[in-house]
């Protein structure tokens, strides 16, 4: 594995400056690139060391602080190991932050990332691929069909609320994605019921999206994130592992 840099950098954008973490091998040339979605609890720790592991990989990763409108992160304040007794209070500050980024304000968002990426020296030319974990699974599939050209592959884990019936569900992108797909749910997981999964699967098909969908058996929402109770050993190894096969056939 090389060794990485991991810099706290600003990204201006219409409506402000997000603070983001950028990881890259340390020998600081131009790598792939990688737009990685942050889950509903942000850019701490944990999301520092997921980049990091990237970067290792051989990519530019660069995480940024959606929630940049209610200030740095953390946004809210996290206790060092997330247990099921922390979730309802820390997802009564949470959920109106998630509940004001609209696809039209996430993806005013995602322009400004993609710009700031296409300008960093230490990211390769050419289109990115993007990660995204819990909410960002949503803000994963929306870049990769709002922005088409400019996202070569996009992975979405542990996603929740990806094939609503709600007319801004994400899976009613599918028809302007370009890039190969990957997602890997949770089989425990409330947030994306079966016909959600479902339905996942018949729009991308549809739209004739290059894409591969799995469940993994035995793992509950948030399965990646070794911060939290939720976390799934073999199934955050196996995320890993498909990421980063998705990551080699891309580039």
């Amino acid at each position: 594995m090389t060794a990485v840099q991991g810099t706290d950098v600003d990204i201006p954008t219409e409506d402000g400056t997000a603070d983001a973490y950028l990881a890259h091998p340390g020998d600081g040339q131009a790598r792939p690139a990688v737009l990685f979605y942050m889950d509903a609890f942000g850019l701490r720790p944990h999301l520092r060391s997921m980049a990091d592991r990237l970067a290792a990989a051989g990519y530019t990763v660069l995480v940024p602080n959606v929630f940049y409108r209610h200030g740095r992160a953390p946004v809210v304040e996290l206790p060092e190991f997330i247990d099921a007794a922390a979730r309802p209070g820390l997802f009564a500050r949470l959920g109106p932050l998630i509940g004001e980024l609209t696809p039209e304000v996430s993806m005013r968002d995602a322009g400004a990332f993609l710009r700031w990426l296409a300008e960093c020296p230490v990211a390769a030319d050419g289109p990115v691929a993007v990660t995204g974990y819990c909410m960002g699974a949503r803000l994963a599939l929306f870049t990769a069909g709002t922005y088409p050209a400019r996202v070569a592959a996009a992975a979405g884990f542990h996603g929740g609320r990806l094939a609503t019936e709600t007319p801004d569900s994400p899976h009613l992108v599918a028809g302007h994605v370009t890039a190969e797909l990957y997602f890997g749910h949770a089989d425990q997981d409330p947030s994306l019921p079966p016909e959600q999964i479902a339905r996942l699967e018949e729009a991308l098909t549809a739209a004739g999206v290059r894409h591969r969908c799995e469940v993994y058996t035995g793992a509950p929402h948030g399965f990646t994130q070794a911060d939290t109770a939720e976390y799934h050993e073999e199934a955050a190894e196996r995320h890993w592992a498909a990421l980063l096969d998705l990551l080699k056939r891309t580039f």
